[in-house]
C-alpha cells in the first residue's frame, strides 16, 4: 500500500469516527514545552478528544497549576460514566470541565471534573461545541485530517489561538496557504523526523519493522500548526550556498529558480526561489517572504501571489520535468 493510500484511509477512518487515533503524551509534552507563557490565565479547549484516553486531557489536567490555566474543557463521544477514565461506551456525547485541583492531591480526580451530557453528537461544528469554542482562549487538539480545512476556518472565524496537528499536505490547501502566506498560521516545533506514531488498536500499521510500534500507526509528514509565536519561528536559516545558474535552473513556466532541498537555498540570490513545502519548518518571516505556490490547480484551486502567466497548468516544471509542489519565496535581506 502506498503512503498516499495509507493517508487516505486514515482520513476516512477519522472522519467516520470508526477508529480512534490518539497522540502520544511524549509528543504533546515535547511540543507544549515551548509555549508555557501563552497559557497563563487561559481557558483551553480540546474539542476533538475523548478524555478517557486522550493525552491532551491528561497533559493539561495534570499540568493545570504549573501552566496556571483558568479552565480546561473537552468534548468527546461515547462515555458519560462518572469515572471518566473508564472505557464504557455510550451513544451520548459529553463535555468535561476542569478548574483545577481542589483537594490538593495533585491528581485530577473524577469528582473534580464537571461532566455534562450533550444533546448532539459532540461534533466540533455543532451549536453546543461552538458555544464552548466561543468561551475558549486556546484550542489544542488533533482534529480529523479530512476536515482540516473546515476546522481551521472555524478557529480563524472565531479569532482563536490554537496549536493543532495536521498533515503537511494541508499547506497546499488554498484556504490554509492563504493564512500561511499572510503570516496568520505557521508551523510549530514539530515531531521527531517529521512522523508520528498515533495510538490505535484497530488500524493496520504499515510501518517498516524497525519503526513499527504495537498498537500504533505511523504517519509521516505530520506537523503542529499554530498561531502561537515561538522562538524557533524567528531563528535564521543559515545559508552557505552561493548562486550558480548551472546549479539552479529556472522553471519553464515561471521566472524563479528551482531548489530541491531547503539546505541548498543560496545566500546571495535576490530573485524568486521555488522551495519544497518542507521549507516551512525552517521559515523565518523576518528573513524570507512567502510569495505563492507552484502546484497543480487540482490541489488548491488557484495560485496565490504568482500569476498563471497565461497557463492553465501551474505545476513546477524544469526542462520538461514536473516537480513536486513548491513554495515561492524571496530573501528579504538581499536587494534586487
Amino acid at each position: 500500500m502506498t503512503r498516499t493510500a495509507r493517508n487516505k484511509n486514515l482520513n476516512r477512518a477519522k472522519a467516520a469516527r470508526k477508529d480512534e487515533f490518539y497522540t502520544q503524551l511524549p509528543d504533546i509534552e515535547r511540543e507544549l514545552a515551548h509555549y508555557q507563557d501563552h497559557f497563563r490565565g487561559k481557558v483551553v479547549l480540546c474539542n476533538c478528544d475523548d478524555p478517557r484516553v486522550s493525552n491532551f486531557f491528561n497533559y493539561f489536567s495534570r499540568n493545570f497549576e504549573f501552566l496556571q490555566l483558568k479552565k480546561l474543557m473537552t468534548t468527546c463521544y461515547k462515555s458519560q460514566e462518572r469515572d471518566v477514565f473508564s472505557r464504557h461506551d455510550s451513544e451520548k456525547a459529553i463535555s468535561l470541565e476542569y478548574c483545577g485541583d481542589r483537594n490538593r492531591n495533585r491528581t485530577p480526580d473524577p469528582e473534580e471534573i464537571g461532566i455534562k451530557t450533550l444533546h448532539g453528537d459532540g461534533d466540533f461544528r455543532s451549536e453546543e461545541c461552538v458555544a464552548l469554542l466561543r468561551h475558549a482562549d486556546i484550542v489544542v487538539t488533533n482534529p480529523p485530517f479530512s476536515l482540516f480545512r473546515e476546522y481551521v476556518a472555524q478557529l480563524v472565524n472565531h479569532e482563536k489561538k490554537f496549536l493543532i496537528i495536521g498533515h503537511q499536505n494541508a499547506i497546499k490547501y488554498n484556504e490554509v496557504f492563504k493564512l500561511i502566506k499572510a503570516g496568520k498560521v505557521w508551523l510549530g516545533y514539530g515531531f521527531k523526523g517529521g512522523a508520528a506514531h498515533f495510538i490505535n488498536v484497530s488500524y493496520e500499521d504499515y510501518a517498516t519493522a524497525g519503526d513499527h510500534k504495537e498498537g500504533m500507526i505511523r504517519v509521516s509528514g505530520v506537523h503542529w500548526f499554530t498561531n502561537l509565536d515561538h522562538e524557533k519561528r524567528h531563528a535564521d536559516l543559515v545559508l552557505y550556498k552561493t548562486y550558480n545558474p548551472d546549479a539552479y535552473p529556472k522553471y519553464d513556466n515561471y521566472d524563479a529558480i528551482n531548489i530541491d532541498k531547503t539546505k541548498d537555498i543560496p545566500g546571495d540570490y535576490a530573485g524568486v526561489m521555488g522551495v519544497p513545502i518542507t521549507f516551512l519548518d525552517k521559515h523565518n518571516p523576518d528573513q524570507f517572504e512567502i510569495l505563492g505556490t507552484l502546484a497543480s490547480a487540482g490541489y488548491n484551486g488557484d495560485i496565490i501571489g504568482i500569476p498563471f502567466l497565461g497557463q492553465r497548468d501551474a505545476r513546477a516544471i524544469v526542462n520538461g520535468e514536473v516537480k513536486y509542489a513548491r513554495l515561492l519565496i524571496r530573501n528579504k535581506r538581499i536587494q534586487p
